[in-house]
C-alpha cells in the first residue's frame, strides 16, 4: 500500500528531497540553466557526477530538484506528450505548454505527490523559463532557484542580474550562483553544468568547481 502523504509531511521533508541547487536566466535571445552535480542521502553523499539538466526536447529542458525517479517519469511523460503533439499537429508543442503539462500532473497528485521541484526552460517563439512547485504551481520568470541552495543563490542572481545581460555574463552569473551555494550548503557541490538554449542552440558544458 502506497504512503498517502501530507502537505504538512512534504514541508518536513526539506532538504531530504531537494537537496540541491539549480538555477534558471534568461539572456537576451537565451536561456541559460545550471545546476550541481551532488546527490545526497541524508548526510551521505551517494553521488558526485548525477546530471540534474534533464533534455526534454532540441528547444526544451527541465532541472531537478527532488526525488530522481519522480524527476524522470515526469520528463518521459513530457518527452512522449512533445513528440505526439508535433505528429498530431504538425507544429512543436510550446515551453508554456510543457510547463502547464508538468503542473497539471502535479496538482493531480496530492494524495501520492511526485517530491519535485522544477525548472522548464527553453526557446520556441522566444526564450521562456518557468518555476514549477511541488503542488503544481507554476510562474513565469526571469531568473529562478530552487533546492536547499537556492537561497544562496538567489541572493547571488537578484545582485548580478539585469536587462539586456550578455549570454556570457549570463552563463558566469549562473555559474557563481551555483559555486556560491557549493559553499554554503553541504547538500550542493562537485561541479557546475550548464545549458545554454537558443533559437538553434542546445549546448551543454561543464564548469569544474573552483573555490576562492
Amino acid at each position: 500500500m502506497k504512503k498517502v502523504f501530507s502537505y504538512d509531511a512534504l514541508n518536513r521533508y526539506g532538504r531530504g528531497w531537494h537537496g540541491t541547487t539549480t538555477v534558471g536566466l534568461i539572456a537576451g535571445d537565451y536561456v541559460v540553466l545550471a545546476a550541481d552535480k551532488r546527490a545526497t542521502a541524508g548526510t551521505l553523499i551517494a553521488s558526485r557526477t548525477v546530471k540534474k539538466i534533464v533534455k526534454l526536447t532540441d528547444y526544451a529542458a527541465m532541472t531537478i530538484s527532488g526525488l530522481v525517479a519522480d524527476a524522470q517519469a515526469l520528463a518521459d511523460a513530457v518527452r512522449e506528450e512533445a513528440r505526439y503533439y508535433e505528429l498530431d499537429r504538425g507544429k512543436r508543442l510550446s515551453v508554456y505548454g510543457m510547463a502547464t503539462l508538468l503542473a497539471n500532473i502535479l496538482s493531480s497528485s496530492k494524495y501520492f505527490p511526485y517530491l519535485v521541484q522544477l525548472i522548464v526552460g527553453g526557446y520556441d517563439t522566444a526564450p521562456h523559463l518557468y518555476a514549477i512547485d511541488p503542488y503544481g504551481g507554476v510562474t513565469e520568470e526571469k531568473v529562478t532557484s530552487t533546492g536547499s541552495g537556492s537561497p544562496v543563490a538567489l541572493g547571488v542572481l537578484e545582485r548580478g542580474y539585469k536587462e539586456g545581460i550578455s549570454l556570457d555574463d549570463a552563463v558566469n552569473l549562473a555559474a557563481e550562483a551555483i559555486r556560491s551555494a557549493i559553499l554554503r550548503d553541504s547538500a550542493t557541490g562537485d561541479g557546475i553544468d550548464v545549458t545554454i538554449i537558443g533559437r538553434s542552440t542546445y549546448q551543454e558544458k561543464f564548469i569544474p568547481f573552483q573555490p576562492r
